[in-house]
């Protein structure tokens, strides 16, 4: 049975097969996909994903679980963690299953004590990598990525590494100051993860693209799609440090924009899941914790969501080699305790305040 999303006036519909639209209730960032059949059960995610790219992962475990209705609540990062973080200080509920790109704080959260083990055999499947204690689990590949608009980058000017970026900026300040753009990583919790892991990978090579970026006025934003939205109406030329995923569905809506994999690392992040300590649903949280792990699960993420895979082909038109991690390109950011090391508090602050002062244009 294929469910579609199309919309009349101001009214979602939710098409079930051939038969009747099902209305889905959307109200500022909340999503509520009802159940196929009689609703027995509301699953409540709140998530810092985008919904649509959560919405055919969704749709394909309803129809393995028909009586299941499903709340899907869509935050920036760092709101999430805020407030998962004040639920588990205040004792109480805050939805039944978390989801975030800024795998680090769910670490912070399940250390806080915050989160609830679960181990079955989906669990047992995820690679070492991507699971810390049972608690928080890695349930994407994506890796970071260099998006940059064809019809206003020449070939030569593509860049193919950290290094070429910072090159390019030097050589042709003219053409590129003010045109590449990156997270703001004070309001970007995944931008901080990544920044903060780029300087723990090749300290040398990141202080230089920094100072390269400074120099050509870089422009940052708090998501990957504004970033992505920059580049799209003209305003940007070359996006860093984009999820792959976001990258290539937007290259899938405009094909002027391009997808390459850095060539001398890649950091690999797994967008990370916890069920909270005090999850009103635990059982569903952890039947599509376990579809999102399964191999059916992973499938329909690399084929219609997430579209990137570690045992699999680069999606069609990304430049990059093949085997990222086999190649040593490839860099798993290791959901594990040395997490906890971006969130110490100093840490975090320093590192963010660096980052300004470089940014910080001088006062006309």
């Amino acid at each position: 049975m294929t469910r579609f999303l199309t919309t009349v006036g101001a009214m979602t519909l939710l098409a079930v097969g051939f038969g009747a639209p099902q209305a889905v209730a959307a109200e500022g960032e909340q999503t509520i996909l009802p159940a196929l059949g009689t609703e027995r059960v509301r699953l409540v995610i709140n998530a810092a994903t985008d919904a649509d790219a959560m919405r055919p992962l969704i749709i394909d475990f309803q129809q393995m679980a028909p009586d299941v209705a499903v709340e899907f609540n869509d935050y920036v990062t760092n709101d999430l963690f805020r407030d998962a973080e004040a639920a588990c200080v205040e004792d109480r509920p805050f939805g039944d299953l978390l989801l975030s790109s800024s795998v680090d704080q769910l670490v912070k959260l399940a250390n806080d004590g915050c989160a609830q083990a679960h181990v079955s055999e989906e669990t047992r499947s995820v690679p070492n990598w991507a699971n810390w204690r049972d608690e928080v689990f890695g349930f994407t590949f994506e890796p970071a990525v260099i998006v940059y608009d064809s019809r206003r980058v020449p070939p030569e000017d593509v860049p193919r590494s950290h290094v070429d970026i910072a090159e390019l900026v030097r050589a042709k300040p003219e053409i590129y100051s003010g045109r590449i753009g990156t997270y703001d990583i004070e309001a970007s919790g995944v931008g901080y993860l990544l920044a903060f892991h780029d300087a723990l990978q090749a300290p040398t090579s990141f202080g230089r693209l920094l100072e390269s970026l400074s120099r050509a006025d870089v422009i940052t934003r708090c998501c990957n799609n504004e970033v992505l939205g920059e580049i799209a109406n003209g305003r940007l030329r070359i996006a860093y440090n984009v999820l792959g995923p976001y990258a290539y569905a937007a290259a899938l809506r405009n094909p002027d924009l391009k997808v390459v994999i850095p060539g001398d690392y890649t950091l690999i992040l797994s967008r990370g899941a916890l069920i909270p300590r005090h999850s009103p649903q635990q059982r569903e949280a952890q039947r599509f914790l376990d579809y999102l792990l399964s191999d059916r699960g992973r499938d329909v993420a690399r084929r219609e969501a997430f579209f990137f895979a570690e045992n699999a082909p680069l999606p069609e038109g990304v430049e990059g080699p093949e085997a990222l991690i086999e190649s040593g390109i490839g860099r798993p950011i290791r959901i594990s305790p040395a997490l906890l090391a971006a969130q110490d508090r100093a840490t975090r602050a320093r590192f963010i305040d660096n980052w300004k002062a470089l940014f910080r244009r001088p006062a006309n």
